[in-house]
């Protein structure tokens, strides 16, 4: 899709249903649209799904000044979301979910822009703990300066099977529940990136605005911002996630006004691809119970 800020690449799954509303859903850093492609399939029912590749990421180009801030990605979304709340005669806000990073894009739009956001759906949002723990211990070496590009570099050195088990073995609980097929596909795709010039520059830019966010709330207060948010949200959390410390779950939950906790004892990072059928069925159950619509909030400003 052509966008004011540039070009996304969108993956759409087609409503199975004339009642089914729209929504957009948003992968986590170093993933892709495909980290839906489950989901998606078994909502078909409830939503005509848009999962987007941030820029840089997936089939996405890189951004065109090479920005690859939380703002830059957050100005994207929003323009996505704008085009897809006005297409096919449904104009108005849309479901919104994001995982990890996408979580925490999309919790940002729906704190600025709460006007396009009908409900939120946040699985294991990365907000700011600042106790870094042993399985994620890297992600800030990642983001240093100098450092991260000699660390990049080393990581990249390793045959590309090898970084794709240790990525699936991080994100999930259960590294063997991973069908056969995925690992394949997942083993292609990285092929495919690492031929790409951009690809370490999306990963690397995307994870140190993130990581300034983290230590840097003056500039953006990501917790501040979860208390704006206005919509209904879910809250989604795996028990075993190494990435994101579940334990902040609870502070999430007190933080978003509206808001419900899901925790899930036997997930890991990427819930909504590891138990895709669990997620589904808990959003369709939050989206039946969510309040009748209201007046569309005005914009607010961070």
């Amino acid at each position: 899709m052509d966008l004011p800020s540039g070009r996304l690449h969108v993956r759409v799954a087609a409503a199975t249903s004339d009642r089914a509303e729209r929504a957009v859903l948003v992968h986590g850093l170093g993933g892709a649209a495909t980290n839906w492609t489950d989901f998606m399939g078994l909502a078909r029912d409830r939503l005509e799904s848009f999962a987007p590749d941030l820029p840089g990421f997936g089939w996405s180009p890189p951004p065109t000044a090479g920005d690859y801030s939380l703002r830059a990605h957050v100005r994207a979304l929003a323009e996505l979301v704008e085009l897809v709340g006005k297409e096919g005669g449904r104009k108005g806000p849309v479901h919104l979910l994001g995982n990890s990073l996408g979580g925490t894009v999309a919790m940002v739009l729906a704190a600025t822009r709460p006007h396009l956001v009908r409900t939120l759906t946040l699985v294991s949002p990365a907000l700011p703990v600042l106790r870094p723990r042993l399985s994620n211990v890297h992600l800030p070496a990642l983001a240093a300066p100098w450092a991260g590009q000699r660390l990049a570099r080393r990581l990249g050195r390793f045959p590309v099977e090898q970084r794709v088990r240790a990525t699936l073995a991080l994100c999930w609980a259960d590294p063997s529940r991973v069908p056969a097929d995925r690992i394949e596909q997942a083993m292609t795709e990285a092929e495919r990136r690492a031929r790409l010039e951009h690809d370490g520059e999306a990963m690397l830019g995307s994870l140190r605005s993130l990581m300034s966010a983290y230590v840097r709330p003056d500039r953006w207060p990501l917790w501040r911002l979860a208390a704006l948010v206005q919509a209904p949200t879910l809250l989604v959390y795996g028990l075993k996630d190494r990435l994101v410390d579940p334990r902040t779950s609870a502070r999430a939950a007190r933080t978003i006004p509206d808001s419900r906790l899901l925790l899930l004892p036997d997930s890991g990072h990427v819930s909504q691809m590891e138990h895709p059928a669990v997620v589904a069925t808990a959003v369709r159950k939050f989206l039946a119970e969510r309040p009748a619509e209201r007046p569309a909030p005005r914009p607010t400003r961070a």
